[in-house]
């Protein structure tokens, strides 16, 4: 399920954030009918002063759709502890040493045209570039490319063109030591011991929406690996272990394609109450002359699943596999012998309140022992935090009531791990550090202290060895890309990006504030963030438009840096937009994320309609003139709040919505609403079909692309269908042969389209 994350900020002319974050919330008592709402406000002043003394502009639609207006990241992949490579925006790679601070060109974009290359892969001993072109989309995550190698030898440097090299390749993968390489084409899995060498066929079973080796299925892709690849090299390359999906069993889909003629493509598709993908996993001996097979043992579970694949050394790999329900994860370890693959170790994780992890369960860090290892997963109240596990046992060494996002970055003495833990607010993230090995020890933040009110939405990407990161900031403030010295106490190296040049060009418009709040609801602080007019007045009466996603373990309300749609909305037509994360929202325990376990479209709907009343009650809503509009998950819960009949709505926008799960791919859908036979009055009760009735007092706006291989054409064909049977008016947008996302041509057109539908209803309704 495609989870989206809409984006804001605020700059001044010296280029830092000109208004502070409140260091305690302040509380503000309004009046509510019946009750009291105690409702915690922070407040993100976006004040650009402008370099002219001339009137500023309003950010219009035209300026959402303006290339230049968007805000820079700084690329940058790490070939050693010290050393890492910088692609420019001319197309030039410069090789970058973070403790001399030499710079010297690697890559001349000429020889990336020589090639008609988009992209580039190093080998492991650096002597072989390979090159990525015509990189084209086959379905959600594959995609097909021809490769091209290039020589390094000292200042010379030369194509080769290795023999039995396919024109398309599924997927490429260089092994992390040498410049042996896997590469997947027509389904099939091929090896080679050297870039010249002759290719070894590992496979000969592949066929499409069949037998797939070393490259996933659809619900693979989409929602277990997040990635068009399943292979895996050992740590220096002397073995490769790759996954075969069997999708012999498994419903096929089949989209029309109206393009250039007519035709029909199909992919397998595994719907819940049928059979989902059959799997084998196998580790393989690579050598010059030979592929060994080898299986990995399975776990003993009837319907089970690959979730990852880590190697531990060269003789040492482990492999998580979960139920079907996924709320069972087994962690193997497996140990390589002369009869092949052998179990070494087992663990057991079970959830007792929903699934486990936060979609899939989290990767593993292996400890200096190669045995024990550091996983993150939920503690005994229910919250996020690392683990070790030893002998079978797991011992916290992060707790408290926030979670561990995700750890970056694992050495023998610390692990550097990402978390809300700062002023308990969820949807902030900063960089810690623990040390490990000499028992507890307290964390560390070393972020939480830079720049407090441009950064507050921090990540970090570090060296091999961790001597040196890039520190990523992504918010609320312009982006901010740093280079770090980690060796001892953290120092700031250079400043790699700090969008100067966007900061002057907003400087010119007037822009929206940014309010953060919680809200009691069903006894949580649940939060929320409102992107407030410029000059906004409490004394005012505004429209509201509501941004929705709503899915297990989403997350609208965080502190990204947000230029966008609703930037053009708030400044030019005066629009409040807001967002709020119900219950069954992420990153604050299990307790409020499993809320919505086996009950989809139950209370992550009516939260949505709750926190609206309590904006109404704040005294700035327009009561009359409230909408509310999602994406996916998104246009699903916004299609149920408007089939809810509470008439609080004026009308609403769904675009690519769900309209009954049972169309939906069975790995998402049983995670959250467990199986159909064992659950049906809430699978019954989940459909926006059976709402119908109640739009014939709103304005409903659908929108879906006909090629849409993720929430498929046929859920809006549905809701078209289901409101014309009770004769509900309403308008509808279908974009020939496009997909979930609505890219090219077709972003323009919807975004075009949907602000039309909303200047109709908020803001000069009739």
């Amino acid at each position: 399920m495609h989870r989206e994350i809409c984006s804001v900020s605020c700059i001044s002319a010296a280029g830092r954030f000109s208004c502070h974050l409140s260091q305690g919330c302040s509380k503000l008592l309004m009046g509510a009918t019946g009750a009291a709402v105690v409702i915690t406000l922070i407040t993100i002043c976006a004040v650009y002063y402008s370099r002219s003394e001339g009137p500023k502009r309003l950010f219009t639609l035209e300026d959402y759709f303006n290339d230049t207006i968007r805000w820079k990241s700084y690329n940058l992949y790490w070939i050693s502890d010290k050393e890492y490579l910088h692609k420019t925006r001319d197309g030039n790679v410069f090789l970058h040493n973070a403790e001399t601070n030499d710079a010297s060109l690697y890559l001349s974009n000429s020889t990336f045209a020589q090639v008609d290359a988009t992209d580039y892969m190093l080998s492991g001993d650096y002597r072989y570039i390979a090159f990525e072109s015509n990189f084209t989309k086959v379905r959600n995550f594959t995609f097909i490319f021809f490769m091209h190698y290039l020589a390094l030898k000292e200042k010379k440097k030369t194509f080769v063109f290795p023999s039995t090299l396919p024109t398309v390749v599924q997927y490429f993968s260089f092994a992390p030591k040498g410049n042996k390489y896997a590469y997947v084409s027509d389904f099939n899995l091929f090896f080679k011991s050297h870039v010249t060498s002759e290719a070894i066929q590992v496979t000969h079973n592949g066929k499409k929406n069949e037998i797939l080796n070393g490259v996933p299925d659809w619900v693979y892709e989409e929602e277990v690996f997040a990635s068009n690849g399943a292979i895996w090299w050992s740590t220096t390359g002397k073995y490769l272990a790759y996954a075969e999906f069997n999708d012999t069993n498994v419903p096929k889909v089949a989209f029309s394609w109206y393009g250039v003629g007519f035709n029909i493509y199909t992919h397998a598709f595994p719907n819940i109450n049928y059979n989902q993908t059959s799997l084998k996993t196998e580790a393989n001996t690579m050598s010059s002359r030979s592929a060994l097979p080898c299986h990995f043992l399975l776990p003993l579970l009837s319907d089970h699943m690959l979730c990852s694949v880590t190697w531990v050394t060269d003789q040492r790999v482990a492999a998580q596999w979960v139920t079907r329900k996924q709320n069972y994860v087994v962690v193997q370890v497996y140990d390589f012998d002369e009869s092949g693959w052998q179990e070494k170790q087992k663990f057991e994780q079970t959830s007792k309140t929903g699934w486990v992890g936060h979609y899939v369960p989290l990767p593993l860090f292996f400890a200096e022992d190669k045995l024990s290892f550091y996983k993150v997963m939920s503690d005994t109240r229910g919250y996020k935090h690392i683990h070790l596990v030893k002998d079978g046992k797991m011992t916290p060494v992060t707790s408290g009531r926030w979670e561990v996002i995700y750890i970056s970055k694992l050495t023998k003495d610390a692990i550097y791990f990402v978390s809300n833990e700062y002023q308990g607010i969820a949807g902030k993230r900063n960089l810690y550090k623990v040390i490990i090995g000499s028992g507890p020890s307290a964390t560390q933040c070393l972020t939480c202290d830079l720049h407090q009110d441009r950064c507050q939405y921090n990540s970090a990407y570090f060296s091999f060895n961790a001597s040196y990161y890039r520190m990523d900031c992504y918010g609320p403030g312009l982006p901010l890309y740093k280079l770090m010295d980690n060796r001892g106490s953290v120092s700031e190296l250079s400043i790699l990006e700090e969008n100067k040049q966007l900061e002057n060009i907003l400087s010119e418009f007037q822009m929206p504030t940014m309010q953060y709040g919680t809200l009691k609801i069903a006894g949580y602080d649940l939060w929320y963030q409102m992107m407030l007019p410029p000059n906004f007045k409490k004394s005012k009466k505004y429209p509201l438009l509501i941004h929705v996603y709503g899915g297990p373990c989403s997350q609208q309300v965080d502190y990204h840096f947000k230029l966008n749609w609703g930037t053009y909305l708030s400044s030019s037509n005066g629009i409040i937009v807001a967002s709020f994360d119900g219950r069954g929202s992420g990153y604050q325990g299990d307790e409020i994320m499993h809320a919505i376990y086996r009950r989809l479209g139950t209370f992550e709907v009516e939260d949505q309609i709750t926190a609206v009343r309590k904006f109404i009650d704040m005294g700035f809503i327009d009561k009359d003139r409230i909408a509310i509009w999602g994406w996916s998950y998104g246009g699903y819960v916004t299609s149920m709040a408007l089939g809810a009949g509470t008439g609080l709505f004026k009308c609403g926008i769904a675009v690519a919505p769900v309209a009954k799960w049972e169309y939906y791919d069975a790995v998402y859908t049983e995670r959250y609403m467990g199986n159909p036979k064992e659950n049906s009055d809430f699978y019954k009760n989940s459909s926006v079909t059976a709402r119908a009735k109640n739009f014939k007092t709103v304005d409903y706006l659908l929108v879906h692309g006909t090629a849409d291989d993720n929430v498929h054409f046929q859920q809006a064909a549905q809701i078209s269908k289901a409101l014309v049977n009770v004769q509900v008016d309403f308008e509808a947008m279908w974009y020939t042969d496009k997909d979930h996302a609505l890219t090219g041509s077709a972003f323009y057109h919807t975004y075009t389209l949907m602000s039309h539908f909303l200047q109709k209803c908020l803001v000069h309704p009739k």
